[in-house]
């Protein structure tokens, strides 16, 4: 069966995680299922890998970026479909992103963090002025709204969408092989974390308690050098670079899966997706009760949720001290990926999603 022809806009190329996991990972299923689809991210790999490095943004890269943007707009008429991540221009507004083209033939808006916190919450009143409303609008006239998770989906609806999908960020698990568990019942166990240089300031959070457990307990960090580190930290870390080729190995290096958040807006958007990691390789884990957390982690079944120092402490010395608890933990966590958070599942969900928006007719907003 032939699909739709879908413009597919992601914000990145395959570097960036958002559009790796919620875009590309899709296409061999999409192209299995018949659908044609035209890639045309809008900014590169090397744009990240300068924003990683701390490295000056490059202006008139930057610049050529929004041309082919603009440009891949103008073409949409050829296809039956756009499939959006988040918006079409950054930092510009609605008005400009349709007067480029966005909107005539129908969208599909995919969300997986508080984008739009990004611009109504933001320090300049000019910015809240001009973007605060974007991604209400950007929401109420798309075909149809993907949302990494409930809080998303509510906001969305909220915003006028008439249709909205729960599509959570997920993996394949054949990727993650169940390694053994480096930690036994007399050396250290390895509490680990994985993400970006930008949201390793969370663990600070966790810092005291771990502190607490001194050498019954080590930390390994995943994707984040020293310098992106809290300031203070009273522990060690071992730091390593990530890499999409042995992330799942450096996943296997690990006891214990943690992921520390404050309980604000924008951190109640986002979609847990490090959880499902550590649970894909087996691995318990421990989380702050935030956002999507909560569904994820069933508290002394895969994981502990905890909030404060103690609470941390303690769902980690618990599960440094336990072997047998850690795996049995891990194992539900595994169980629990293969039946909701696997791309197998929820591959067709997305399939149908992208072929009911492009075949209901008519133009888009």
């Amino acid at each position: 069966m032939t699909g739709p022809s879908i413009l597919m806009l992601t914000r990145y190329s395959r570097l960036g995680a958002s559009s790796r996991l919620r875009f590309l990972a899709y296409l061999p299923a999409l192209r299995d299922a018949g659908f044609q689809v035209t890639e045309a991210p809008l900014l590169d790999d090397d744009y990240l890998r300068r924003l990683y490095s701390g490295g000056p943004a490059d202006r008139r890269r930057i610049a050529a970026a929004y041309a082919r943007r603009i440009t891949a707009l103008r073409a949409s008429r050829r296809h039956d479909l756009v499939w959006l991540e988040k918006e079409a221009l950054p930092w510009l507004p609605f008005a400009a992103e349709a007067a480029a083209g966005l909107g005539r033939v129908p969208y599909v808006m995919d969300i997986d963090d508080a984008w739009f916190e990004r611009y109504a919450g933001h320090r300049l009143a000019p910015v809240r002025a001009v973007l605060g409303g974007k991604f209400a609008t950007l929401a109420r006239k798309a075909r149809v709204v993907l949302a990494g998770n409930p809080y998303l989906a509510d906001w969305a609806r909220g915003a006028g969408c008439p249709d909205v999908r729960l599509l959570p960020t997920v993996v394949d698990p054949a990727r993650y092989p169940l390694l053994p568990f480096p930690g036994t019942s007399d050396g250290p166990a390895t509490v680990g974390w994985i993400g970006s240089p930008s949201t390793a300031r969370y663990l600070g959070m966790v810092g005291d308690a771990l502190a607490r457990l001194g050498p019954a307990v080590r930390l390994r960090v995943i994707g984040a050098s020293e310098a992106a580190l809290p300031p203070i930290m009273p522990v060690p870390a071992v730091c390593v670079p990530w890499r999409e080729e042995s992330e799942t190995e450096e996943l296997g290096r690990l006891d214990i899966g943690i992921m520390p958040l404050p309980d604000s807006p924008w951190e109640r958007g986002k979609c847990g997706y490090k959880l499902i990691q550590y649970m894909a390789a087996g691995r318990p884990v421990v989380a702050s009760p935030v956002g999507v957390n909560t569904s994820l982690v069933r508290h002394g079944v895969n994981g502990f949720l905890a909030e404060g120092e103690d609470a941390w402490a303690d769902a980690l010395g618990r599960l440094a001290a336990d072997p047998e608890l850690r795996a049995r933990m891990g194992a539900a966590g595994r169980r629990l990926v293969e039946d909701r958070y696997a791309l197998s599942v929820t591959a067709p969900q997305l399939a149908d999603a992208l072929r009911d928006a492009a075949s209901r007719g008519g133009n888009g907003g």
